[in-house]
C-alpha cells in the first residue's frame, strides 16, 4: 500500500504531501499533530476566554444574516446559553446561514474575540462529538479535516508500518509505551492521558538517541592539526580590537588557544549571555587558525545572522591578508559557483554562511576549524556535517559551537557531552541592565506615549508582531506582521518611519528592511520572531513583545537582548496579562536564570533541537513534552546500557539506531 492508494489522495494531493516531505505512509503517520483539541471541555460564553479556542454549547436567537462588502461575504447570528451572549462571524461561507437556520442548538469551537462590551466566536466549526481534535502543521493543499480523514485510512497498519525501535528491556524499565501503540494515541487520543504517555515514549526515545550519538561522537575525536596559539598570537589580536576585552573573553579565548594546539581535535562550546562578545571570541579563534594556514568556517542558523557576521568580519580580516566570503541559499547559481571554486581553491580562507555550507558539493582545501553559531538551532547531525567537511582522513577540523541560550552546567553535561564547556558570565563594562515591563491591554496608549518620546529623542524601537498559532499558515503570519504595521502606522505611530521584515521575507527584502533600520532611515522595525538572534543596533532602545505569554521564557529573553546594546537606558515590554512566567523575565536580566526556570517549565525538547530537523524519523516535537527528569532519566539509561556487559545487545540496538538517525538527518541537512 502506498499513499496514492489511500482513498481521497488524487495527483494534488499527493504532489502537496510530497512537497510538504511526506513520501510514504510511514512519514505520513510520523508527522504527528502540532496540538489538540479537547472539545469535551464545554464552556459558558461567561467564562469562554478572550484570545483562545473555546468549546460552546449555545441556543440560536433569531436568524442568521448574510452581508456582503466587495468580495468578503459574512454571515452572522447571536446566540445564547445561561451566561450570557455571543455572536457567531463566518466569513465567506454564505452557506452558513441555511446551516444556522435549520436547527436551534448548536456546539461551537473556534476562536473568541471581543466585540465592542460583548464577545464574538470567528469562523467556529459546527461539532457533532465531544472528542480530542488532532491539529496539523499546516499542508498547502491539504485542509486539517483532510488530513486527519488520510491518516484514520492508514492506522489501521501502524503495527506494520513503525516497528519497535527500542529493545524491550528499555521499554519495560522505564514504563514506556509500544511503538505503534504510541503512534496511534498521538493522531486519535481517547483521551489527553493517552497524548501525554505517547509523547512520554517518544521523547524519552528521542532523549536517549541523542544521548548514544552524543556518546558515539566523543568517541571519535581523533587526530587533529596543531595550530600554534601563544599569548603573544591572542594578544596581538585583543590588542587589534577598538575595545577593552572583558576577563571572560580572554579566558575563553586561552582555553580555545590551548586546545588548538594540543594535536587533538578540538570539541569545546562557548555559551554565554546576550552581549556577552562571544563573536569576538569566535574571530580571535578564526585568526589563530588562518594564521597558520587554515581555512575556517563559521555557520549560523539564519541568512540574517550569516550576514552580519560578514558584514562584520570581512574588513578585518581581508586587511590582514585573508580572503573573506559568504555561502548561503539565497545565492544566485553564478554566485554559489564561484563561492564553491573560492572554498576550493582554498583563495577563501575564511568562510561564513548558513547550512549551504554543508552541502553535498561543497568541499573545502583545508578545513582547520568549524564554528557553529546560536548552538541550540543546530544538533549532533548537523555538527557531524561540518566537521566531515575536512579534507584528511586522518585528522578532523576543530569544533567550537557557540550558544546564546545559556544552559545550567549540570544540563549542559547531559546534553552535549561530547563538548568542553567555557562560560563567559561577564558582559562588556557600561552596558545598562535592559528594563522590563508586563503591560496590560489597558496600558497600551501609555506605552505608545512613552515609545513616541523615545523615538522623538532620536532612539529606535522593535516591535515583535503577535504571533500566530501553529495551526496557522506561514501567509497568516505575514498578514499579522504587515497589518499590524500599518494599524500603527495609520495609529499611534503615525508620521515615524516604520519597517517589517518577517522569515519568509524575500532575502533582499529583508536585508533591504534591516539595513535601513540599522542606518536610521527607519525609526520601528515591526518584526516576527526572525530577529530573534544576530540584529545590531545599538541605537533601539525599545523592545514590545506582542502577546508574550504565548512565546518561551529563553525566546523572550533572546528577543530582549535585541535592545540594552548601547550607552542608553533601554526598555522591554510584555503586553500580556501577568504570570509566573514573565515575572520571572521582569526579576532577572541573567539569561542563565531565565534558563532554568525555561527548562524547569517547558522542558529541554527546544534546547535539544528537536524541533528543527527529522521531524518524520521520530515523531517530531515529542522531546518539547519531555520534562529535565526524563532527560536525566534518558541519560542514566544510556549510562546503564553501556557500562553493563550484560546489556550489551540492548546497547546495540539503540547505538544502531542513532547511527541510523544520525545518517538520515545528514542527508536531510545537506543540500545537494
Amino acid at each position: 500500500m502506498q499513499l496514492s492508494d489511500i482513498k481521497g489522495i488524487g495527483k494534488t494531493r499527493l504532489n502537496a504531501l510530497h512537497a510538504a516531505g511526506i513520501c510514504s505512509l510511514r512519514d505520513l503517520l510520523y508527522v504527528v499533530p502540532a496540538q489538540y483539541r479537547d472539545l469535551g471541555k464545554i464552556t459558558s460564553v461567561a467564562d469562554a476566554q478572550v484570545g483562545m479556542r473555546n468549546t460552546l454549547h449555545v441556543v440560536r436567537e433569531g436568524e442568521a444574516k448574510f452581508s456582503r462588502h466587495g468580495k468578503l461575504s459574512r454571515v452572522t447570528c447571536t446566540f445564547t446559553d445561561d451566561t450570557g451572549k455571543i455572536t457567531g462571524v463566518w466569513f465567506n461561507q454564505p452557506y452558513m446561514r441555511n446551516v444556522l437556520n435549520n436547527a436551534t442548538r448548536f456546539t461551537f469551537h473556534g476562536m473568541v474575540e471581543t466585540q465592542g462590551r460583548g464577545k464574538k466566536i470567528l469562523n467556529p466549526s459546527i461539532e457533532k462529538e465531544m472528542r480530542i481534535i488532532p491539529v496539523y502543521k499546516p499542508i498547502e493543499g491539504i485542509a486539517q479535516r483532510v488530513h486527519e480523514k488520510i491518516v484514520h485510512e492508514v492506522l489501521d497498519y501502524a503495527d506494520e508500518l513503525c516497528p519497535e525501535t527500542l529493545p524491550q528491556e528499555v521499554l519495560d524499565e522505564h514504563q514506556l509505551w509500544p511503538c505503534a501503540k504510541a503512534i496511534r494515541a498521538l493522531h486519535a487520543p481517547v483521551s489527553m492521558d493517552e497524548v501525554v504517555q505517547a509523547q512520554r515514549r517518544f521523547a524519552f526515545e528521542q532523549m536517549l538517541m541523542y544521548q548514544a550519538a552524543v556518546r558515539m561522537m566523543r568517541q571519535l575525536r581523533r587526530a587533529g592539526t596543531a595550530i600554534p596559539a601563544d599569548a603573544e598570537a591572542q594578544q596581538a589580536f585583543w590588542q587589534a580590537l577598538p575595545f577593552v576585552p572583558t576577563g571572560a573573553q580572554r579566558r575563553t579565548l586561552a582555553e580555545i588557544a590551548h586546545d588548538l594546539s594540543e594535536g587533538l581535535t578540538m570539541a569545546r562550546m562557548v555559551q554565554g549571555d546576550v552581549g556577552s562578545g562571544k563573536t569576538a571570541v569566535a574571530m580571535g579563534a578564526m585568526l589563530l587558525c588562518v594564521q597558520s594556514g587554515h581555512q575556517c568556517a563559521l555557520m549560523a542558523p539564519t541568512e540574517i545572522l550569516a550576514r552580519q557576521h560578514y558584514e562584520g568580519m570581512k574588513a578585518f580580516f581581508e586587511s590582514r591578508g585573508y580572503g573573506c566570503g559568504l555561502l548561503i541559499g539565497g545565492m544566485s547559481a553564478k554566485e554559489r559557483r564561484e563561492a564553491k571554486r573560492c572554498l576550493e581553491t582554498g583563495e577563501w580562507q575564511v568562510a561564513i554562511g548558513t547550512h549551504a555550507l554543508i552541502s553535498k558539493t561543497i568541499q573545502y582545501h583545508d578545513l582547520g576549524l568549524c564554528i557553529t553559531d546560536e548552538q541550540h538551532r543546530f544538533g549532533v547531525a548537523q555538527r557531524t556535517a561540518l566537521i566531515n567537511k575536512g579534507t584528511s582522513d586522518q585528522s578532523a577540523p576543530h569544533l567550537l559551537v557557540m550558544s546564546a541560550t545559556p544552559i545550567p552546567r549540570s544540563l549542559a553535561l547531559v546534553m552535549f557531552g561530547d563538548l568542553d564547556i567555557s562560560i563567559m558570565d561577564e558582559l562588556p563594562p557600561g552596558r545598562l541592565p535592559v528594563t522590563t515591563r508586563i503591560v496590560s491591554e489597558e496600558k497600551r496608549q501609555d506605552m505608545y506615549g512613552f515609545l513616541r518620546k523615545e523615538l522623538e529623542a532620536g532612539r529606535q524601537a522593535y516591535i515583535v508582531c503577535p504571533l500566530v498559532e501553529e495551526s496557522e499558515t506561514a501567509e497568516e503570519g505575514i498578514k499579522a506582521a504587515v497589518d499590524h504595521a500599518q494599524e500603527l502606522a495609520d495609529g499611534p505611530l503615525q508620521g515615524w518611519n516604520i519597517g517589517v521584515t518577517y522569515g519568509t521575507q524575500p532575502a533582499a527584502e529583508k536585508a533591504e528592511a534591516l539595513r535601513a533600520f540599522a542606518a536610521g532611515e527607519t525609526q520601528v522595525l515591526v518584526a516576527t520572531t526572525v530577529i530573534e538572534v544576530g540584529v545590531n543596533v545599538p541605537n533601539a532602545s525599545i523592545m514590545i513583545i506582542e502577546n508574550a505569554d504565548r512565546y518561551g521564557l529563553a525566546q523572550l529573553h533572546q528577543l530582549r537582548g535585541r535592545v540594552g546594546r548601547g550607552t542608553a537606558q533601554s526598555w522591554c515590554f510584555l503586553l500580556s496579562k501577568p504570570n509566573d512566567r514573565l515575572r520571572t523575565l521582569v526579576g532577572t536580566n541573567d539569561g542563565f536564570e531565565v534558563a532554568r526556570a525555561d527548562l524547569e517549565q517547558r522542558g529541554p525538547g527546544e534546547l535539544l533541537g528537536t524541533r528543527q530537523h527529522g521531524e518524520s524519523l521520530i515523531p517530531g516535537g515529542a522531546a518539547a513534552y519531555g520534562s529535565m527528569q526524563l532527560l536525566y532519566e534518558a541519560a542514566q539509561c544510556a549510562e546503564a546500557l553501556a557500562s553493563d556487559p550484560s546489556k550489551n545487545e540492548a546497547w546495540k540496538v539503540v547505538t544502531l539506531q542513532a547511527q541510523n538517525l544520525i545518517s538520515r538527518l545528514n542527508d536531510r541537512v545537506s543540500i545537494s
